[in-house]
């Protein structure tokens, strides 16, 4: 499970390219190019691509409505990511899906999903799938901390263990359930706990060290791939921005934020590599005017790309 230099070198840079990404995303939503809600993932993109990349590009993959970040590190292209946020046909979902219903089969993502929790019961579908037909592919789901009480997702997590499925549940727990403290919705110390209590082997991360993140994941992967069962991670992370455009954020203080911004990845983990793997400045510096300018590629793209057409309202809805 060791990185090498060139894949820190990629996980520095898909984190980078993730959260440049969002931004752009609230500057086109902000200036009415975007329509709809838009829920960012600015601050969690050490899990997004500590959680994803451990995965093969035919493993299977489902997120939520804040997963743009998951969906890139999984191999989505950002350019029809983007153009899909401005409901465009070059889209991944060819305008139709937006913000919250990303879905590129190509690279085994089975798509965001805006229902809470309602990507489980997937993951566990596709698992099942590949146990049965022993193709040695392992499914993940990624779900938010407000999920842990809804019923599609503890059926899931009581037929995965009963199956022994090949699934990787990965909560990010950002501590609220979008406006509401999870503290005063659950009655356990840690949300593991509760899938402890199906039969799972659980494991716990910080998700603000995306080389922990990616090591703890890893395990968890290949403990599924390898006939072990079901393995539930609890990866402890913050959104620093709020819970969609708009959020106000009267539910945490700024001093909350202000802490975990401190822990920043973006800016955390390239002193990092500086300090203990002995990249250089100019290294760093190489990695953020390459992000740059595919954001420039990724923009001018979605911007010139066609709208649909009336026409093509039918299409991909009925089989």
């Amino acid at each position: 499970m060791t990185l090498s230099s060139a894949d820190l070198r990629r996980m520095y840079r898909t984190m980078l390219l993730i959260r440049r990404f969002e931004e752009q995303a609230v500057a086109f939503f902000l200036s009415g190019e975007l329509r709809g809600s838009l829920h960012p993932c600015i601050g969690q993109e050490a899990t997004a691509v500590g959680a994803v990349f451990p995965l093969r590009r035919d493993d299977y993959l489902t997120c939520t409505y804040r997963g743009h970040g998951q969906a890139i590190a999984k191999g989505l292209d950002p350019k029809e990511g983007m153009a899909e946020l401005l409901g465009r046909r070059t889209g991944c979902s060819q305008g139709k899906g937006g913000s919250m219903h990303y879905t590129d089969l190509s690279v085994g993502l089975l798509g965001e999903n805006a229902i809470v929790g309602a990507g489980a019961p997937i993951a566990v579908g596709a698992a099942l799938r590949a146990k049965l037909d022993k193709t040695g592919q392992v499914a993940m789901s990624v779900f938010g901390d407000g999920a842990i009480n809804q019923a599609a997702l503890l059926e899931s997590l009581n037929l995965a263990a009963a199956w022994q499925a090949p699934v990787v549940f990965f909560c990010e727990n950002n501590l609220y359930s979008e406006m509401t403290p999870i503290s005063a919705m659950i009655g356990t110390t840690t949300l593991a706990e509760r899938a402890a209590g199906f039969g799972w082997t659980t494991m716990t991360v910080d998700g603000y060290d995306p080389i922990a993140v990616y090591q703890t994941t890893m395990e968890a992967v290949e403990h599924a791939r390898n006939g072990g069962g079901p393995v539930f991670i609890e990866a402890m992370t913050y959104r620093l921005f709020g819970h969609m455009v708009g959020d106000t954020e009267p539910y945490r203080t700024k001093e909350e934020v202000a802490e975990w911004r401190a822990r920043d990845p973006i800016t955390a983990f390239p002193q990092r590599l500086i300090d203990e793997f002995g990249f250089t400045p100019n290294e760093i510096a190489e990695i953020e005017a390459e992000v740059a300018a595919e954001m420039e590629e990724i923009s001018r793209f979605a911007l010139q790309s066609p709208w649909p057409d009336v026409s093509e309202i039918g299409e991909h809805v009925f089989a």
